[in-house]
């Protein structure tokens, strides 16, 4: 088994996308959420990315985080889902450094639940979980959404800060872009800076799609955001200039190949092969992640094992990649409760 004893470090992977099917099902059934599908297989086909051949974009990938959204949206759903999510990621992968990402307010059913009530509740699941795998250093980054308003984004930022000393570590943005056209990142600049005076680390979601546009837009968040970290960016490897900001600025890129060749971000596992093999090439810094693993029906030593397999990178090159991802994590060390 690949980098065999070594514990694993996954720093991108959606709250949404990491509860296996079985465990949503339940919780479903015990919200009484009336869900589109009364069997079993037709809800994990539901849930998930189900279809080998991938899904038509990030939209279409997006009406699959609804349904688990949708069912997250509970305290006890959100602790619940924290707390398998961490257990799972050590049980199933040996995963000693974990950050879980989700968006608050896609989770309180339009304003029903209290904000802070659905952060306290994952939090609430991390500390469970660090006293059962206490192995784990686990720590949660709380997302903006590119279809939420300037003050909605704010107020996400806030509650970050304000729980930045129990569990939240850093600040994201991702979603669909609104009306399909390139997303202003200067917008969130002030909150970005906000989350940054508290301590907070910054990952961004960019580069992933998009053509010039998506360029225009890492280009945008290389120079204007600076954000410790990149989800995706894998246009970068597609300009030079970039790939030398991002290198200078020492920002670390969350590669999730499986999940690119799904939403045919990257068309096959040659340009898998390629955009990783460019990176090494010119010094970027990157780590490997999987984006979801319940949802893209895949773990990291799967992830790793592919890059292997197809030449991306050798074993001493993944070893290097997982060490980084320790490294850029911002999740500080643990201190357990007396």
């Amino acid at each position: 088994m690949i980098l065999a004893g070594e514990g694993l470090a996954e720093l991108h992977t959606h709250l949404g996308g990491s509860v296996a099917s079985d465990i949503l099902w339940s919780i479903a059934h015990e919200q009484g959420i009336a869900l589109p599908v009364k069997d079993y297989w037709e809800f994990d086909a539901l849930v998930t990315v189900s279809d080998p051949q991938g899904v038509q974009g990030l939209d279409a990938l997006d009406q699959i985080y609804h349904w688990t959204e949708v069912i997250q949206s509970s305290p006890i759903a959100v602790e619940r889902s924290v707390h398998g999510a961490i257990g799972g990621a050590y049980r199933s992968q040996g995963i000693t450094t974990l950050e879980l990402r989700f968006n608050p307010m896609k989770r309180n059913r339009g304003g029903e639940r209290d904000l802070d009530h659905i952060i306290l509740a994952a939090i609430r699941g991390v500390d469970r979980a660090s006293i059962e795998y206490p192995q784990v250093r686990a720590g949660l980054i709380l997302m903006m959404d590119r279809t939420f308003d300037v003050r909605l984004n704010e107020i996400i930022v806030e509650k970050a800060v304000r729980w930045a000393s129990r569990g939240i570590v850093g600040v994201d943005i991702a979603g669909p872009r609104p009306g399909g056209g390139r997303y202003d990142y200067t917008q969130i600049e002030p909150m970005v800076e906000l989350a940054r005076e508290a301590g907070l680390g910054v990952t961004i979601h960019v580069g992933e799609e998009g053509g010039d546009v998506g360029r225009e837009e890492i280009g945008e968040v290389v120079e204007r955001l600076r954000p410790d970290r990149i989800g995706h960016g894998i246009l970068a490897a597609t300009d030079p200039q970039v790939m030398a900001a991002i290198r200078a600025l020492g920002i670390v890129l969350e590669i999730c190949p499986t999940s690119n060749l799904l939403t045919k971000a990257l068309q096959d596992v040659e340009a898998v092969r390629q955009t990783i093999r460019t990176f090494v090439e010119h010094d970027v810094p990157f780590t490997v992640a999987t984006d979801g693993p319940e949802m893209m029906r895949t773990h990291l030593r799967d992830e790793l094992e592919l890059l292997l397999r197809i030449g991306a990178l050798d074993e001493d090159e993944l070893r290097e990649a997982n060490a980084r991802g320790h490294a850029a994590a911002f999740r500080r060390p643990v201190a357990l409760l007396a």
